[in-house]
């Protein structure tokens, strides 16, 4: 009976080693394969769920595909490993796409070490050095990282290698509606157009200038000519306006002086309390009217 419980003694403690086996497994295999390319089974590697690319042309992606199967796949992509034999695109997914329309069964891949929020901002950080994203999808990006990265503007200009205005003005794009954010993305309109309708508020005037970009061709320019000329414009408008505006107060002590002397009068106000009030006459005779009341107060 000593015997059998040394024997299942031995065999707790065998048991034990092999969990502490397993659990070790994991971070040795991967730290001996990071910084080193691995040939991974297609079949090991899932893709990415934070990847923010969604569409792929087709018939690039034929064309990488026919060039995998003459050259094989040049540029290996990057993955990080879940558990035994199971990989997560990182960075990659239309090379590693067509790898599997090319027939592969294996692909060079760098396996790093990283969480999910690393895995988000390396994805996206990834995504926003390719040359084909037009200004709204570099937008998206940028807000992106800054919501699920937890990132302010200038620790994103930082990562991305941009300045920091570069990253607001893309940002400012994601206030235009929806109708000329696709224009952008179609690249019917370029950034320097959409810059220039971002800063208008007057929907009518924004539209309108919009469809005068799509249907006359308008240079930047011109756009940015136009739209300034209408803010200048409404800026001043808005300033007169206000200035013709008195408060109740001053348009009551108006009242009470143009009853009295039985004259229209104006109340003019200037700055810091300063201003001015104006008594209309229409000739000689109403003037010497207006000196009688003042004469005999």
């Amino acid at each position: 009976m000593a015997k059998k419980r040394r024997d299942v003694g031995k065999g707790i403690k065998a048991i034990l080693s092999n969990i502490d086996s397993e659990v070790n497994e994991t971070p040795e295999i991967v730290k001996e394969l990071a910084g080193s390319i691995a040939n991974i089974p297609v079949g090991q590697i899932e893709v990415n769920p934070y990847q923010p690319r969604t569409e792929f042309n087709e018939e690039a992606l034929e064309a990488l595909s026919q060039s995998i199967k003459v050259h094989g796949l040049i540029q290996p992509i990057t993955i990080r490993r879940l558990e035994k034999d199971k990989y997560q695109l990182i960075s990659g997914e239309r090379r590693f796409r067509a790898s599997q329309r090319a027939g592969l069964t294996e692909v060079p891949a760098y396996v790093r070490l990283v969480n999910d929020q690393e895995m988000i901002e390396m994805a996206l950080v990834e995504n926003i050095q390719r040359e084909d994203l037009n200004a709204i999808e570099v937008a998206i990006t940028y807000q992106r990282l800054i919501e699920e990265c937890k990132l302010t503007h200038e620790s994103l200009a930082e990562r991305v290698g941009k300045s920091r205005t570069n990253v607001t003005n893309h940002l400012r794009l994601l206030k235009l509606p929806p109708e000329i954010l696709q224009s952008v993305r179609r690249k019917e309109i370029t950034m320097g157009h959409a810059r220039a309708l971002v800063g208008i508020d007057d929907l009518a005037f924004k539209f309108g200038l919009f469809r005068k970009i799509i249907n006359e061709d308008l240079s930047v320019r011109k756009t940015e000519q136009l739209a300034k000329e209408f803010l200048e414009k409404n800026n001043s408008e808005k300033g007169n306006k206000a200035k013709k505006e008195l408060p109740l107060e001053y348009k009551d002590v108006q009242k009470r002086i143009s009853d009295h002397f039985g004259a229209k009068t104006q109340i003019k106000l200037g700055k810091a309390g300063k201003g001015q009030i104006v008594l209309n006459f229409n000739s000689t005779n109403d003037l010497n009217r207006i000196l009688d009341i003042m004469e005999n107060e």
